[in-house]
């Protein structure tokens, strides 16, 4: 099972824990099911990078970066080196902690 800490850019949201996270789940279906705002505008299909976000812990519990990914990252507002889609970021088996960063969800709305 995994643990995953979400903090947030997005002023005035505290970060937020998640436990027992069974493998073979994106960090996206992750995120959606506990009932966070994380944009997926293709669907979480690769074709697009609002689901982008930050991996600050526990990158080696993640399916690795495909070159596709890495092209949309390219195109993602603000990327960092350790930037990822949360749509293409499948947990493997075990289990660990992870954490990561997500940026300001208002961007995208114009809010």
């Amino acid at each position: 099972m995994y643990s995953l800490k979400i903090n947030f850019e997005q002023k005035g949201l505290e970060p937020v824990t998640i436990n027992d996270i069974k493998p073979d789940h994106s960090l996206l279906e992750v995120i959606l099911d506990a009932g966070i705002v994380l944009h997926h505008n293709c669907g979480g299909v690769c074709a697009c990078s609002t689901c982008h976000i930050y991996i600050k812990k526990g990158a080696e519990f993640l399916e690795a970066l495909s070159d596709k990914e890495e092209d949309f990252i390219d195109r993602a507002v603000i990327p960092r080196i350790e930037s990822r889609l949360g749509c293409q970021c499948e947990l493997l088996a075990g289990s660990g902690a992870i954490e990561i960063i997500l940026p300001d969800q208002t961007q995208f709305l114009g809010e």
